[in-house]
């Protein structure tokens, strides 16, 4: 990443909410791949997952950070609002795509209606994106990324959620080395 990257993706991370609440974070296809809460604030606790700073999705090699194209956020009013709407999230976008998150929020009886984000932020530039997106990019930075998290899994700790994001990115891998093959399935 250039420092017009990291330039661009600061400036885009101080649009985003100070509120607490939930937020999601999706792939370059603005797909979630994470689905968080903060009471401290969700642009805090986002640019904490985006640096790296204790962060135990990204220490336990769950999510890729160069994956993470958009922030979708959820503020709130109050804290008690944030645990039943981050498992809300989670099981309705769990069920349309894998998510990687450290944990499993218990499923609510009666889900909610899924309300539509306050703000979508994307955080890397359009011509990263393009870059990115492209599948010669993409899959080798994906294999890189599935080789280290199953290093992670055998020799640090095997837990069923890291089994879960292995499982998550074996099927981009997959759908990655699919599209670099036959350029007619590109989205």
């Amino acid at each position: 990443m250039t420092t017009a990257h990291f330039a661009f993706r600061k400036k885009a991370l101080s649009q985003l909410t100070d509120s607490i609440g939930c937020y999601i974070l999706a792939d370059l296809d603005n797909i979630p791949i994470y689905v968080g809460q903060s009471v401290d604030g969700i642009k805090s606790r986002v640019r904490r997952h985006l640096t790296s700073a204790r962060s135990d999705i990204i220490a336990n090699r769950q999510v890729d950070v160069w994956e993470i194209a958009y922030v979708w956020a959820f503020p709130v009013k109050t804290k008690g609002q944030i645990s039943g709407l981050e498992a809300d999230l989670f099981h309705h976008y769990d069920n349309q795509s894998q998510l990687m998150n450290g944990s499993t929020p218990k499923s609510q009886p009666g889900m909610i209606k899924i309300p539509k984000p306050s703000q979508v932020i994307q955080v890397i530039d359009n011509e990263d994106l393009k870059e990115r997106l492209n599948p010669e990019a993409r899959l080798p930075r994906q294999s890189q990324h599935y080789a280290r998290i199953v290093d992670h899994f055998l020799v640090v700790k095997q837990s069923d959620q890291i089994a879960r994001s292995m499982q998550a990115h074996f099927e981009r891998l997959q759908k990655y080395h699919i599209q670099l093959l036959n350029p007619k399935t590109r989205s």
